[in-house]
């Protein structure tokens, strides 16, 4: 099944236009091709005429994901745990036509700011750059995700008895790295310059905020959270709440980014303005505040979810910080096995879908976590995407995907 035709977003929709060169000298390499920005990247990289081969590199097979662009005849699935070095190494150093490196991947299994998730990340870059760098002559260039939490450290963003503290500006790629923690995004960083600084390889670093996409191999994948959330509140009918609060409900605390805006600016740094990107971080968000409450009732009305009475305390009945979302959906497993059944979607287990306690700590950010996609923007990167429009596209495609109802 191909991709469902996006929203009329006039910035994503110039992308599609551009022109690439005729002669097909791009071969790629997409690690975490699975993930919700690896998708869109390979889908992308596929479609171009300048790219003869895309090799989407996923833990587990794609054959078990929906992610079925992999049935394009220029891509080629490979099965790797870029943590075993053994593996890794005899699978991709037979690929001597690489030309450029996508990462997007990460290693789940070790809690985040952990001196081990921090190790863990930098062995997989480097277990995957010691397969193709002796082997690969023509790689040019290697995008590396890392996102905007670059700023703020995830333990302080989900250690919800801290006091707010407001921000009174917006990070840009020369604000410091955080002290407190283990960020393995730095890892990965002192781990790559050094070793890149020795070959003609550039490289570029890619910052996103709250990714919006598609994929059922993503911790934090909001959109299937709520999508999950939503579905669960209309087959129970019980009210479809904000459970946060009061300041994460009324004001802009974070980024959202389209994971095609973001596998496009990949694609923009990686090819199309390479000599200018070269060791450069970017933010990479849809380039517009949001907040909840605006975007709360389009969610509900995608979901024909009726707006609850008006609250005493905060005057609207979508918002109310009595409970978490962990507590009124932790038990339900079971129930979006019922939905499932009733409404012919493809199975899926709860946690493929859904992560309470992200969606949690979403709702109750003790920081804001707010950039400024000027770099970019000066750099010759210009597109943006309404953040609206941009989730509710999603929804769509994850209803065309028959993950949801």
């Amino acid at each position: 099944m191909d991709r469902p035709s996006p929203p009329q977003d006039p910035a994503i929709d110039s992308e599609r236009s551009t022109t690439a060169a005729p002669q097909a000298s791009i071969v790629a390499v997409v690690a975490g091709a699975t993930g919700l920005v690896g998708a869109e990247l390979v889908a992308l990289l596929a479609s171009r005429p300048d790219c003869s081969k895309v090799y989407a590199v996923a833990r587990r097979s794609p054959g078990h994901d929906a992610d079925n662009h992999h049935h394009q005849k220029q891509c080629q699935s490979i099965a790797c745990d870029l943590l075993n070095r053994e593996v890794t190494v005899s699978k991709l150093s037979e690929l001597e036509d690489v030309t450029h490196i996508f990462w997007t991947t990460w290693a789940v299994d070790f809690p985040l700011d952990s001196p081990d998730c921090s190790d863990m990340n930098a062995k997989m870059m480097a277990n995957t750059l010691d397969a193709l760098l002796p082997n690969a002559p023509n790689l040019k260039h290697l995008t590396i995700q890392t996102g905007t939490r670059h700023y703020i450290s995830h333990k302080i963003i989900m250690e919800t008895g801290k006091s707010l503290e407001e921000k009174n500006h917006r990070y840009d790629e020369e604000s410091p790295r955080t002290t407190d923690g283990h960020c393995f995004y730095y890892a990965l960083e002192d781990m790559v310059v050094p070793k890149l600084l020795q070959t003609q390889v550039s490289w570029s670093i890619h910052r996103p905020g709250l990714l919006m996409g598609c994929s059922t191999s993503s911790l934090f994948n909001v959109v299937g959270c709520l999508c999950v959330y939503a579905s669960l509140c209309k087959h129970l009918s019980m009210p479809f709440l904000f459970c946060g609060i009061p300041e994460c409900w009324e004001e802009p605390y974070i980024d959202a980014s389209d994971a095609r805006l973001v596998a496009r600016q990949h694609i923009w740094a990686a090819i199309d303005g390479v000599d200018a990107t070269k060791g450069q971080p970017f933010n990479a968000i849809n380039g517009q505040d949001f907040t909840w409450k605006e975007m709360w009732p389009k969610i509900a009305a995608k979901f024909q979810l009726e707006q609850p009475e008006m609250s005493p305390k905060s005057g609207d009945g979508w918002f109310s910080p009595a409970r978490s979302v962990v507590e009124t959906m932790g038990d339900k497993g079971e129930i979006w096995a019922e939905i499932i059944e009733r409404n012919g979607l493809r199975k899926t287990k709860v946690e493929e879908m859904a992560n309470w306690w992200f969606l949690d700590g979403l709702f109750r950010m003790p920081y804001k976590i707010l950039t400024t996609g000027e770099k970019a923007n000066r750099f010759g990167f210009t597109h943006t995407c309404d953040t609206v429009s941009s989730i509710l596209y999603w929804i769509d495609f994850m209803r065309q995907e028959k993950l949801v109802p």
